[in-house]
């Protein structure tokens, strides 16, 4: 008799535990479920009694930037409207210069603004802006995103004896008037190196997250450090040695130096990266969500959601394989010596 209930008392015990544990995984798989429609991709990782539920992108893991410094080299000028220029956007040429620099511009993109909008002679007329608590809240992001890379890149040309002269980032809606020329909300985020100033329209985190699907703030950081490296290569002076190309070689030789220029600048918001995971800032997910945001802005992946075909030739930025392996170098490099992009084969070869 007592072994019988001794056997009695283990079957309930193991019939126990499987329905604890199969109530366990239903319950936490129509959770996930629940959240995956409503933030998006859910990557689950299964053991026999826990579940681990990471968000890739949406309302899951955030950069750590609150509570930090914010860069004092903000300029605002949201509210503030151009008339009587030439303004770069809508129409077939914003489509064009959305498709092609459209999320990091800035290499090519000062002679193409200042071509294409030489009459810039324009009225401003500024009225009071009412952000929204949105806004308010991608602001303060993009300003401790650009201290950050103060921090860095003074540190950085410090070891190499340069001093690095910090690059202002001007907030802008629908149209702002640059020393390159006007341009509108659609041209993107673009630097320009006639007054050394990244210019943002914030209304460009629901482009990346809509789309290029690539959402997540530290998408977001990427561009802004995109953006700064193209004024790391302005100090460094290799935009002005790629502005000497111009006219001297033919078209389809500088598009493939003009490649290597973006993906140099991709290197360079990597080398941002890895500083900045080296002082904590950087949560699970930051990484991938970087890695999207370069993969989703490929020119063969942008020419494909265009016209559906791809032309190598007219690459302006580089493939997604090559804006990703760029940037990866950088993260996992974190110094200049290894951006070289130039002095690699051809740029269509570059990896």
């Amino acid at each position: 008799m007592t072994r019988l209930l001794t056997v009695g008392g283990f079957l309930w015990l193991a019939i126990f535990l499987f329905l604890k544990t199969l109530l366990h995984k239903i319950c936490l798989e129509g959770f996930a479920s629940r959240f995956k429609a409503e933030n998006g991709i859910i990557i689950l990782s299964r053991s026999l009694y826990t579940i681990k539920i990471f968000i890739a992108f949406g309302g899951g893991m955030n950069m750590r930037w609150k509570d930090r410094r914010k860069s004092s080299n903000i300029e605002d000028r949201r509210g503030s409207s151009i008339s009587g220029g030439t303004l770069v956007g809508g129409g077939i040429s914003g489509l064009i210069i959305l498709l092609v620099f459209t999320f990091l511009g800035g290499g090519d993109l000062g002679d193409f603004l200042t071509n294409t909008a030489s009459q810039i002679g324009g009225n401003t007329a500024t009225a009071p802006y009412q952000e929204t608590e949105t806004e308010g809240e991608r602001a303060d992001f993009v300003s401790v995103v650009l201290a950050d890379t103060e921090d860095v890149w003074s540190s950085v040309f410090q070891e190499y004896g340069y001093t690095y002269e910090e690059p202002t980032l001007v907030l802008f809606s629908d149209s702002v008037q640059s020393a390159c020329g006007v341009a509108g909300s659609s041209t993107g985020p673009f630097y320009c190196p006639a007054d050394a100033n990244v210019y943002i329209d914030l209304s460009f985190y629901d482009e990346l997250s809509q789309q290029f699907d690539a959402p997540g703030d530290f998408a977001m950081a990427y561009v802004v450090a995109h953006e700064v490296g193209h004024h790391v290569q302005t100090q460094l002076g290799i935009t002005d040695q790629l502005a000497e190309l111009r006219g001297k070689i033919s078209e389809s030789e500088y598009n493939q130096y003009q490649v290597r220029f973006e993906l140099q600048a991709d290197y360079l918001a990597g080398v941002w990266a890895n500083h900045a995971q080296s002082l904590g800032y950087l949560e699970e997910g930051d990484y991938e969500e970087a890695i999207n945001a370069a993969s989703a802005v490929g020119d063969d992946r942008i020419q494909l959601q265009a016209q559906g075909y791809i032309v190598p030739e007219s690459f302006t930025h580089g493939t997604s394989q090559q804006r990703m392996s760029w940037f990866k170098r950088g993260f996992e490099s974190g110094n200049l010596e290894d951006g070289d992009t130039f002095s690699e084969g051809d740029s269509f070869d570059l990896p």
